[in-house]
């Protein structure tokens, strides 16, 4: 009887140090919750413990509730702006040892995740499941003022600043504000008139990615946006959304000195140089001035020769792409102005107005 007793203190020893040789990992494995008591799967104990309440620990900065005293300490660091962990490579500060492991890739040239679509490869996982929203088509941070969705959450902040008006981003030469970052490096270029983009199939440059990016569809022919109404295309949706316009009449832009209406913004303010009489392009080769910048790009064709519009049909070649389109109807025999008086048909508007007075002698 003695050594039944002994026995069984003897296993219950050796299951009490077993519980306490656990790593601290199993031992909060080991305690379960329920009111049914289960077994540990080391130590074929019963649960030794029921895990009480969930605690709560509240961010005394703004309110936010986090779960444990670690989450605590990790957070308020966002407030004190504490970044303990160092690259001692670069010398920039993470507040987490984890960012700082993520950001050794950057030296290391360490790219383990691998996209199953295709060869790219990326230092984060993050940047790969973002990645493989490309092949999949997903989209799933959506806006709930206008419907469109995103690959990424950042973009849908950065996209409801158009709907809250907010423009954190301020220039410090003019003080204009923007929604985005990236809208206000493009227009610091303007006061540098530094071009940083260049096109490379004609080496031409631009002040904003967003130009480069339209001007490239000149090369590539590449019009994705048609009008459902008349079929035409244009290589970017602004000047779609402008052209739908033409069909629905409506001229919502109204100018307060004339009461002259436009289909859009950008022509009104154009128009309103007329009475400003601003006019903000200079020529580098001249002294004179124009209120647009088309009319001085096509000015300095003057002095430099450049002649960039062909004619399909012979040799000649044009300055402006309205000389040319004018002169193709010499081959082509369209005549496009007619007089409502006679019928009578003309090649030019000139020619027309020259016509009318006729009629009025």
């Amino acid at each position: 009887m003695k050594h039944t007793e002994d026995t069984e203190e003897q296993t219950d020893l050796n299951e009490k140090i077993k519980i306490e040789e656990l790593s601290e990992v199993e031992v909060k494995n080991h305690a379960k919750t329920g009111e049914n008591p289960l077994r540990c799967s080391q130590t074929k104990q019963k649960a030794l413990k029921k895990r009480g309440p969930k605690k709560s620990f509240t961010c005394t900065q703004c309110g936010k509730s986090l779960t444990n005293k670690h989450h605590v300490v990790l957070h308020m660091r966002v407030h004190t702006g504490e970044k303990p962990f160092t690259c001692d490579q670069c010398g920039k500060s993470f507040a987490r040892s984890a960012n700082l492991k993520r950001h050794m890739n950057v030296h290391t040239g360490e790219k383990p995740y691998k996209c199953s679509h295709c060869d790219k490869r990326f230092s984060r996982s993050s940047n790969l499941k973002t990645h493989k929203r490309i092949h999949t088509g997903e989209k799933p941070h959506t806006c709930d003022q206008c419907g469109k969705s995103f690959t990424i959450k950042g973009r849908l902040r950065d996209h409801m600043r158009i709907h809250t008006g907010e423009k954190l981003f301020t220039c410090d030469q003019c003080g204009k504000s923007f929604t985005q970052s990236s809208n206000l490096k493009d227009h610091m270029n303007i006061h540098t008139r530094e071009k940083l983009y260049s096109c490379d199939e004609c080496d031409k440059t631009f002040l904003r990615t967003s130009d480069l990016k339209k001007h490239l569809r000149v090369h590539s022919n590449v019009k994705p946006h048609s009008c459902h109404l008349c079929g035409k295309s244009f290589s970017c949706l602004e000047n779609a959304k402008k052209h739908q316009k033409i069909h629905t009449g409506v001229r919502d832009h109204v100018c307060f000195e004339c009461g002259r209406t436009f289909t859009t913004v950008e022509h009104l303010k154009l128009h309103w140089r007329i009475h400003t009489g601003e006019k903000p392009y200079k020529c580098s080769h001249c002294v004179k001035r124009f209120s647009r910048s088309g009319t001085l790009k096509i000015h300095e064709r003057i002095h430099t020769g450049e002649k960039p519009y062909k004619c399909s049909h012979c040799v000649k070649r044009f300055s402006a792409s309205g000389d040319l389109k004018t002169h193709e109807r010499i081959h082509t025999g369209e005549k496009p102005y007619h007089c409502t008086e006679c019928g009578k048909r003309f090649n030019y508007a000139s020619s027309l107005h020259i016509h009318t007075k006729k009629h009025s002698q």
